[in-house]
């Protein structure tokens, strides 16, 4: 059979391949890893948890950046092209940079079956390992103990909020799933846990294998009022820092987790105060509550489940007053679909539910059935409309809104992305209040 020759062959090749999507193990992926040699000579951040991953990925290549390091960042999912999930230099990678890459995997596996995310990932390892990096950043997908990310070791490894989600994989309650996210603990090596509340089978597995255990409130913490804010952790304290350009109500807690990953790597990659500054000021990650000027604003956010929607409702509470707010809304259906309507029920007016793609997705019509059922109330009369895709969905909306109004689009990385595909909207009402 002919080897593809393009990116899309590739990922449609890898799609193909494995029976199921997720299956949660590390032994196929340490196998062909091993068959590739793939190792790291710079230092490895791992960064697991439910929330907040995405953007302690981004602040940490942010500050690195400035600091002047060369670093490599590999990230999941993509909101709208593949070739985001690895940039290099703070630039996306070209897709023709990873196509030799593909074909060594494939030449490499032989007979075993890979996800498309270990095929992937292995792909993007491979060629961020054969760069001269002085950092690498793994974002885990899903959990972490069996996560193929974890097949690689890691300097440190940063463990944001933890929540209820993938509870088919992951267990039913925190305390199962902060086990599995532990599993990217290494003996002796420091783990940030930036989470002010873990479960305590997080710190029980880093007592049980000897972690370097830094925890928020104890190891390192932040303090400070609307203009300014300041962290301290073990041995270094930043002062009048300002707010990181990504919004949001659990930014600070995901930045001082970030300071604290830089404090325990300081030997390695040592960083200025004015770093830290700069890389906190112009950090970019689209669609965690991303503001976009209109009329109507825009809201993007990838937020799926309920401990990011609540985040979300937050955030659009602090925004201050919008005559109404539209929400464009589709989601995978192994979701807590119930939980995330009611909590951004009482400010939505009207709903545009989405169809996605893929077998996971929910329907519109069953998202607005769901909806029907909730004895949360909105603000008032509420609208409810059902639609193809989002894409479809935002023009509705745009179409049902004054310039005074917002409108939030949220859920799946497919919703988000799917409004994103032609560019960055740039809305205008087609009336005037």
């Amino acid at each position: 059979m002919a080897l593809p020759t393009t990116l899309a062959e590739w990922l449609a090749h890898c799609e193909r391949m494995h029976p199921t999507e997720i299956e949660m193990t590390l032994e196929r992926v340490r196998q062909v890893k091993d068959r590739l040699d793939i190792r790291f000579e710079a230092p490895v951040v791992v960064v697991a948890g439910t929330n907040g991953k995405g953007s302690t990925c981004a602040m940490i290549e942010s500050i690195a950046l400035h600091a002047g390091y060369r670093v490599g960042l590999y990230s999941k999912p993509h909101l709208v092209h593949f070739e985001e999930r690895c940039r290099v230099g703070g630039r996306m990678v070209e897709g023709a940079d990873l196509l030799p890459h593909f074909a060594a995997v494939e030449a490499a596996r032989g007979d075993v079956s890979l996800t498309y995310f270990e095929f992937t990932l292995l792909a993007i390892a491979r060629l961020l390992a054969g760069l001269p990096l002085d950092l690498v950043i793994l974002e885990v997908g899903m959990g972490g103990r069996l996560d193929a990310v974890n097949s690689f070791g890691n300097d440190c490894a940063v463990i944001t909020s933890i929540d209820v989600d993938h509870v088919e994989y992951l267990g039913p309650d925190r305390e199962a799933i902060g086990r599995e996210k532990a599993g990217v603990m290494r003996r002796g090596r420091p783990v940030i846990v930036s989470d002010p509340m873990p479960p305590q089978s997080v710190l029980d597995e880093a007592a049980r294998i000897g972690a370097d255990l830094w925890r928020f409130g104890r190891d390192f913490n932040y303090s400070g009022d609307k203009l300014q804010w300041n962290w301290a952790g073990r041995l270094q304290r930043f002062n009048a820092l300002g707010y990181p350009a990504l919004r949001g109500a659990n930014q600070l807690l995901n930045a001082s987790g970030v300071l604290a990953a830089f404090e325990a790597l300081r030997e390695r990659v040592p960083i200025t105060a004015q770093a830290v500054r700069t890389g906190f000021a112009l950090v970019e990650l689209p669609g965690r509550f991303q503001i976009v000027p209109g009329q109507p604003t825009l809201i993007l956010d990838v937020a799926h489940n309920p401990h990011a929607v609540a985040t979300l409702a937050r955030n659009l509470d602090q925004m201050g007053f919008f005559p109404r707010t539209h929400a464009v809304f589709g989601a995978m259906r192994d979701k807590d679909l119930p939980g995330i309507l009611a909590l951004l029920a009482p400010v939505v007016d009207h709903w545009h539910f989405t169809d996605l793609p893929g077998p996971r997705a929910a329907r519109a019509a069953d998202l607005a059935d769901l909806h029907g059922r909730l004895t949360v109330k909105g603000p008032g009369p509420v609208a409810v409309s059902c639609h193809a895709d989002p894409a479809s969905a935002l023009a509705a909306a745009v179409e049902t809104a004054d310039p005074a109004d917002r409108i939030v689009v949220f859920g799946s990385f497919y919703t988000v992305g799917g409004v994103l595909e032609g560019g960055l909207p740039r809305l205008s009402a087609p009336h005037a209040a």
